[in-house]
């Protein structure tokens, strides 16, 4: 699995080398690839790059601060935020495709019933 692209910046931010940062992405990747029992897949990626940043923070041993801050920055918040905020789109999309679906039942069943009821 190739690095990310994203990798030497988070570097930066955490105040380690890329070398550094290659090596725990590396190791993030084995350790995916153990607990998840599959080198592919949206279920590895997405824990490969939560292990990358929980590495990170853990080589990092909160010496980045924020120049406006005395208090250690955090990187997997980032990940984690960006993951929530993806998903928002996914879930209007369900629930509009849901209510759509319970409203086109609810007509067809309340046509069923008006004809059966004028038939008889």
């Amino acid at each position: 699995m190739n690095t990310p692209k994203i990798l030497p910046w988070v570097a930066r931010k955490a105040g380690i080398t890329d070398d550094h940062a290659t090596k725990l992405w590396k190791r993030a990747v084995r350790e995916a690839a153990t607990i998840t029992g599959c080198s592919e897949g949206p279920a590895f990626h997405k824990l490969s790059v939560e292990r990358f940043l929980d590495n990170v923070e853990a080589a990092a041993f909160g010496t980045v601060r924020h120049g406006y801050s005395n208090t250690p920055a955090r990187l997997s918040w980032f990940w984690r935020h960006q993951g929530r905020m993806a998903i928002f789109g996914l879930m209007a999309a369900e629930n509009a495709a849901r209510f759509w679906q319970n409203t086109w039942n609810d007509t067809v069943t309340g046509m069923l019933v008006q004809k059966r009821s004028n038939g008889r």
